[in-house]
């Protein structure tokens, strides 16, 4: 009877457990909302709803190239700086006169390239990956400050601001965009050879090898996707702006971070889902707007959402 009685507690155990695995996010983040529509009769209303979609999308966008990357054991501090050269170097290109479609290969191009060569220090200096995007993340923000000699670059076309402030019927521009790097993200992770070797490589590297997956071509390329979606992220936000600033995406790396990790993506590499990092980005950008629909002073807002992310992690801890 005894040994019924724990079979059937530990069975109980194991439900809570996953049941928690699977919804403990959705949860939150309704526990949030919630809260959030009880303190403020602004926050459920149409407008801020599309407001809190909008501004996620840069985050959102940055966030799937940080999600690979931590699920191959990484980390990049240099997408800010990442996004703020492609950025100033593709505003230069459209003042230059190149039209929109040349000009956005570029930032994407560059922002690929500063990507693989944070992956190629990684993979063939073995370099740690700490400390080689650190130091992309320095170089970088001194390339973009260098190129502009410290000026915003600003008049940027309406051709290319459609990307920030169009409209594809009633979805704002940089929604559709988000989503299509979401989506592809998603079938790539999860329904190719690449998400199944990201995965692989992540939970046991040396495994991933002897098994005759090329890992230092595949961490590499992780790198250079992260930098591409760094770029794409600064076309909405120079778009939406209609001025690239050799300053801008400073502290960027650790919104994408934070989203990452309160999505539940372990920093041990090979678990986590896009699923899990954008409920991460809304739940950042729900509690930010929240916080400001409050009036919650800035510093304030700070401490919040360190709290946040912290809880996330004890309780991920937890209920592995």
């Amino acid at each position: 009877m005894s040994t019924v009685s724990a079979a059937l507690g530990s069975l109980r155990r194991m439900d809570w457990r996953s049941f928690f695995q699977k919804y403990g996010l959705v949860i939150s983040f309704l526990l949030l909302c919630g809260a959030l529509t009880a303190l403020s009769d602004r926050f459920l209303t149409v407008s801020n709803i599309t407001n809190i979609l909008r501004q996620s999308t840069i985050n959102g966008i940055i966030s799937v190239g940080m999600t690979v990357v931590i699920l191959t054991r990484g980390i990049d501090l240099s997408v800010g700086s990442v996004l703020a050269l492609s950025a100033v170097v593709m505003a230069d290109a459209l003042k230059a006169g190149w039209a929109t479609g040349p000009a956005v290969a570029l930032g994407l191009a560059l922002g690929g390239l500063m990507g693989l060569i944070s992956g190629l220090l990684i993979t063939q200096l073995r370099v740690p990956p700490f400390i080689a995007t650190l130091g992309m993340m320095t170089f970088a923000r001194g390339a973009a400050l260098t190129y502009t000699q410290g000026r915003p670059i600003t008049g940027l076309g309406d051709e290319f601001r459609f990307l920030g402030t169009g409209f594809i019927g009633p979805v704002p521009m940089p929604i559709v965009l988000a989503a299509i790097v979401f989506g592809l993200g998603y079938v790539i992770l999860n329904h190719t050879r690449f998400g199944r070797y990201v995965y692989g490589l992540g939970a046991n590297e040396e495994a991933a090898r002897l098994s005759g997956i090329p890992v230092k071509a595949y961490v590499s390329v992780v790198y250079a996707i992260a930098g591409a979606l760094s770029a794409l992220a600064g076309v909405i936000l120079i778009a939406r702006l209609n001025s690239a600033q050799p300053v801008a995406g400073k502290g960027f790396e650790f919104d994408a971070i934070a989203a990452v990790v309160v999505g539940g993506t372990s920093f041990e590499g090979g678990e986590g889902t896009l699923w899990g990092t954008l409920l991460g980005v809304l739940i950042i950008a729900v509690l930010n707007n929240g916080l400001n629909l409050l009036n919650v002073p800035s510093f304030y807002q700070q401490v919040v959402k360190g709290a946040v992310i912290a809880l996330a992690l004890l309780i991920h801890r937890a209920i592995r």
